[in-house]
């Protein structure tokens, strides 16, 4: 079966609860959220709707430096799902991503993350690595 994603809907409690398991701390599960800088939701996949930042085809810590520069209002999309939304630029940030900023210990990897775009890159890469390596016997990065 395929390894649970966490849950747009919930906090930090939840993220810790999909991502410890899997081996990663808590600056790894904040570089993955980082991931958000790209793409969007797409309601009618996810029940969210829009995209976490302003430019959604760049790879950058823009995720973590809107998130603490704008103020986001609590909405429900018409799928029901809570999310909140920038009013000004339209983007969106969900639940799980507001818990970032809210949680003592995630909040300072956020502001690490948001002021140094290659400490995220370099905790990201990390991260992805460990996460795409979990439960495999031979590890890639030993061997290179």
């Amino acid at each position: 079966t395929a390894a649970p994603l966490p849950d747009g809907d919930k906090g930090s409690a939840h993220l810790r609860a999909i991502f410890k398991p899997k081996g990663l701390d808590d600056r790894d599960i904040v570089a993955l959220l980082g991931a958000h800088t790209v793409g969007k939701c797409h309601l009618a996949r996810s029940g969210f709707d829009g995209p976490w930042t302003e430019n959604p085809l760049e790879f950058d810590n823009t995720y973590y430096t809107e998130m603490i520069a704008k103020t986001y209002t609590a909405e429900t999309t018409s799928k029901g799902c809570p999310q909140y939304r920038h009013e000004a630029s339209g983007t969106m940030m969900l639940v799980s991503d507001l818990a970032l900023l809210e949680d003592d210990a995630f909040k300072p990897y956020v502001q690490e993350f948001a002021n140094d775009q290659s400490a995220f890159f370099s905790a990201y890469t990390k991260a992805w690595i460990k996460l795409q390596e979990n439960g495999c016997e031979h590890i890639l990065r030993d061997v290179l």
